[in-house]
């Protein structure tokens, strides 16, 4: 009987560890995605100082879908010729997309860079140039990042735990009473 209640106390700790491990990772997952979240410009996309997260949603140039590109912000004087660039662009509504093109010449006083293809922008719609990419984690972190995605796999089980321990404590708190 001892040996039993032995085993017992020691699965008891293994099942109180792996607990604590999977909520450390949990809500720090969660703390990462909030991060990203908050991080966002006004044109919805995640950007930290000068160094920006794009997630690609459809095959695009050298870039597949799910792809998750890390786009460096550059000053014009540090552009060069043959440069791959992102840029925003606006269409006749007002929505904000994302475009890229190789420069062709820059014009350092007036602040404006050329495409290959034509196009002139200005720099405060340069996003920067692409410095690394990441095969298929832009997928990922575009469906966590959603509304839904982040309702149903951050918030939503963030709370069901939040319930779980108020339950636990009330229940700590009876048994308590009753002794």
């Amino acid at each position: 009987m001892i040996i039993i209640g032995g085993k017992m106390k020691i699965l008891g700790i293994i099942k109180k560890i792996i607990i604590v491990i999977l909520g450390i990772v949990f809500f720090s997952f969660t703390i990462i995605m909030t991060i990203l979240l908050l991080s966002r410009n006004d044109y919805g996309i995640t950007q930290f100082n000068n160094t920006s997260l794009l997630f690609i949603s459809e095959t695009y140039n050298n870039y597949n879908k799910g792809d998750l590109v890390v786009v460096e912000a550059k000053k014009i004087r540090n552009i060069k010729l043959r440069d791959e660039l992102f840029v925003y662009q606006f269409d006749n509504s007002g929505i904000v997309s994302i475009d890229s093109g190789i420069v062709s010449e820059t014009y350092p006083n007036e602040n404006i860079i050329f495409f290959e293809d034509g196009g002139a922008y200005a720099m405060e719609l340069v996003i920067g140039k692409p410095s690394k990419v990441y095969s298929k984690i832009g997928g990922y972190l575009s469906i966590i990042l959603s509304k839904w995605g982040f309702l149903f796999i951050v918030l939503i089980p963030c709370f069901l735990v939040f319930i779980y321990e108020i339950y636990a404590l009330i229940f700590e708190i009876k048994y308590v009473i009753k002794e």
